[in-house]
């Protein structure tokens, strides 16, 4: 096995390698090649073993000796995988959360808090919109740079 440092394994997890990295911490679950070519609509399973060879070589998975299963060893946050944070088997932007709660709160300031319009509250206004429209955008960068 090969010890590789996080900019040799940025590069050497990218293409097809990197899909088949993100299906495995997407699902959480072990997944023979069979399964990583149809999910992944490669045109043959040793496409996807050999990504996952790949993927072993680079102490990313391991394989069981009964099933041919590989399943994740360690979990990495090099590129995009540091802008997501996994909840069950979800994988979603980090930027989403604060998206979330900035909206919640300025949409509470408008419904329940806003009394009467001034200089103070129009900035308010403003601002929150502005903080909001931030943390969507981002959120919808990030999104779109998930491999699939």
């Amino acid at each position: 096995m090969v010890e590789v440092d996080d900019k040799e394994l940025e590069y050497a997890l990218r293409g097809k390698a990197w899909k088949v990295y993100w299906l495995l911490l997407k699902n959480g679950h072990p997944m023979t090649a069979r399964q990583v070519q149809r999910a992944l609509h490669f045109s043959s399973p040793s496409i996807a073993q050999h990504h996952l060879e790949r993927l072993r070589e680079l102490n990313l998975v391991q394989k069981r000796d009964i099933g041919g299963e590989y399943s994740l060893t360690s979990k990495v946050k090099i590129g995009v995988l540091r802008h997501f944070v996994k909840l069950g088997r979800l994988l979603l932007p980090r930027y989403f959360f604060y998206a979330i709660f900035s909206t919640t709160f300025y949409l509470l300031f408008l419904t329940v808090l806003l009394r009467s319009l001034t200089r103070e509250s129009l900035f308010i206004i403003i601002f929150g919109l502005i903080v909001s429209i931030i943390f969507w955008y981002e959120t919808s960068r990030a999104w779109r740079l998930k491999p699939f």
